[in-house]
């Protein structure tokens, strides 16, 4: 009989895995108001305070017709990646699935109607790509009591009533809950940006992971020194050699959700420099794209992973 690997072990030996980060800022593409962002695309609902109702509105145009979730896992696979990672929900708090939690959803509020994370753990497990999901569990944009760091005071600005447990309560744990049971047998849950989660929420999350799916893995930015791996700040690299499961997640050009006009693209040569280097210290290497709003990887993303084919 042969061995099943667990998460753990497979993990250390993966290497090299494909972030993606989609979602209805794909349509605004780090420009509103003819203003464009000076950081990462995926956050500029709070760079340019754009209002709820307002933002909203960009439900009604998402129609990613384009949207190929086999196209995305074998150029991932083609590359040597053997694992993905995707938003399932970002700081905007929209879910690219379907929550009966909330019905801020790609499948409740656009016309394109889809699950994209459904699709996506398909194609995965049709061509044997492991699949984690990203999930922003403290901030977010949609709620009044989302988290304070970086809170949506411009829809908001009274904090004096502020509640981060209503939001832990109403909406994160009961998506964090469906995520686990809706998809089976993930290799990890990706949380970010834990700032005002408490101890006991950050426990909380765990356990709530682990009495579904024990063997998924969290990562350290579930907070409060949880988590069964380590993930590096955002395109930094480290300089020692690491013992323990570690993780280091890295941009292909400048912003993690597409900018049209974000071109400064790493070669492939270069790619291939950084994931030798991260490997020779026991760290695994997640390379991110954006895909843009009609679900297409752009073009240079695409072109620098063929190139990574087979080496």
């Amino acid at each position: 009989m042969v061995r099943k690997m667990d998460n753990r072990e497979w993990f250390r030996n993966a290497r090299f895995g494909m972030m993606v980060h989609w979602g209805l800022y794909s349509l605004l593409a780090g420009e509103y108001d003819s203003r464009r962002t000076d950081v990462n695309a995926e956050w500029i609902m709070a760079t340019h305070k754009i209002p709820i109702k307002v933002y909203e509105k960009l439900t009604r145009a998402f129609n990613p017709v384009f949207f190929d979730p086999e196209e995305w896992v074998l150029l991932a696979k083609n590359a040597g990646m053997k694992y993905l990672v995707i938003t399932a929900k970002h700081h905007d708090g929209f879910a690219m699935y379907a929550s009966e939690a909330d019905d801020y959803n790609v499948v409740d509020r656009t016309p394109f109607g889809r699950d994209v994370i459904a699709e996506v753990a398909d194609a995965c497990r049709k061509h044997d790509m492991r699949l984690g999901l990203y999930y922003s569990q403290e901030i977010d944009w949609h709620e009044k009591d989302g988290g304070l760091f970086c809170r949506n005071s411009w829809d908001f600005p009274d904090e004096s009533g502020w509640d981060f447990s209503r939001c832990f309560e109403k909406k994160i744990k009961p998506q964090v809950k469906e995520l686990v049971t809706k998809f089976d047998d993930l290799l990890l849950i990706w949380f970010d940006t834990p700032k005002c989660i408490t101890p006991g929420q950050s426990d909380e999350l765990y356990r709530l992971v682990k009495s579904y799916q024990p063997d998924c893995l969290i990562n350290s930015r579930i907070g409060n020194g949880r988590g069964d791996y380590t993930s590096c700040s955002d395109n930094k690299l480290p300089e020692d050699t690491k013992t323990g499961l570690w993780e280091c997640p890295c941009t292909m050009n400048s912003s993690w959700g597409f900018k049209y006009y974000d071109d400064s693209f790493k070669s492939a040569e270069q790619i291939l420099g950084i994931k030798e280097y991260l490997n020779s210290r026991g760290v695994n290497y997640l390379l991110n794209v954006g895909p843009d709003s009609l679900g297409r990887i752009p073009e240079p993303s695409v072109r620098i992973l063929r190139r990574l084919s087979g080496k």
